[in-house]
C-alpha cells in the first residue's frame, strides 16, 4: 500500500477483520441484525471510517466496513482503499468496484478449474503455451454461448463446468445422410427442453454472426 501511495497507484484491498475493526461497525451490525429478524431476508449496511493499525501502517487510511447479517449469522467484511469518497461512495466502492474484482477472480478460477488452463505439465514451454491458448479460446466460446444461446434457460448463469458436463458431454447417435446430419439424443435426456430452447436461441442470431 505504501508503494502504491508513493507511486500514485490507487488500490482497493480486502482487510482481515479484528476486534478493533469490528467495534467500528458494531451499531451497523446491530441494525442489520434487527432488519434481518424483521424481514427474514439478508441485510447489509456500510460504514466509512479512517483507520490505522497499531504498528504496521505508517498512516491512517480509508476503510469501508460491511455489516451484513445472513441466515447463518454475522458476516462482516472490510476493505482498505486509496480512493476517496468523492470518487466512490461507501456502498458503491464495495458493491460495484470491490465485488466486481471478486467476480473477475471467479471467472479466472472458472477457466483454471473447469477448462484446465493450469495444465502445463509438458516439458516444453511452447506446448504449455498452446494448451493455455486452447483453454482461453474455449472460455471465450463458452462465454459467448452462455450469453446468447443459454438466455432464458436454467443454465444462463451456469459456470463453464456445469455447461460442459450437462450440455456438451452427452451420449448421442449421429446419422449421416446425403441431405443432412441427424443427431439423435436419448428420450430420457433430462435437459431435452433446454436443448430445444438453445437451438431456437441460436437460430435467432443474425446470419453470419461470429
Amino acid at each position: 500500500m505504501s508503494w502504491c501511495e508513493d507511486n500514485k497507484v490507487d488500490y482497493i484491498l480486502g482487510l482481515a477483520k479484528n476486534n478493533r475493526l469490528l467495534k467500528y461497525i458494531k451499531l451497523q451490525m446491530e441494525h442489520s441484525r434487527r432488519r434481518y429478524l424483521r424481514t427474514g431476508k439478508s441485510s447489509r449496511c456500510f460504514r466509512n471510517f479512517k483507520y490505522r493499525t497499531l504498528k504496521s501502517w505508517p498512516r491512517t487510511r480509508r476503510v469501508v466496513g460491511k455489516a451484513e447479517y445472513l441466515s447463518k449469522g454475522k458476516n462482516p467484511r472490510f476493505v482498505v482503499t486509496s480512493l476517496s469518497r468523492q470518487q466512490y461512495s461507501t456502498r458503491s466502492l464495495y458493491e460495484e468496484l470491490y465485488c466486481a474484482r471478486g467476480d473477475m477472480e471467479n471467472r479466472i478460477k472458472e477457466q483454471q478449474l473447469d477448462l484446465f488452463s493450469d495444465r502445463t505439465s509438458t516439458a516444453q514451454m511452447r506446448s504449455n503455451q498452446l494448451r493455455l491458448y486452447y483453454s482461453s479460446i474455449a472460455y471465450i466460446l463458452i462465454s459467448a454461448f452462455r450469453r446468447f444461446a443459454l438466455k432464458g434457460t436454467r443454465f444462463e448463469n451456469s459456470q463453464c463446468g456445469t455447461i460442459r458436463e450437462k450440455l456438451f458431454k452427452l451420449g448421442a447417435r449421429v446419422v449421416v445422410s446425403v441431405r443432412r446430419v441427424l443427431i439423435q439424443i436419448s428420450e430420457d435426456y433430462p435437459y431435452k427442453d433446454e436443448q430445444i430452447k438453445i437451438r431456437n436461441n441460436l437460430a435467432l442470431l443474425p446470419s453470419g454472426y461470429g
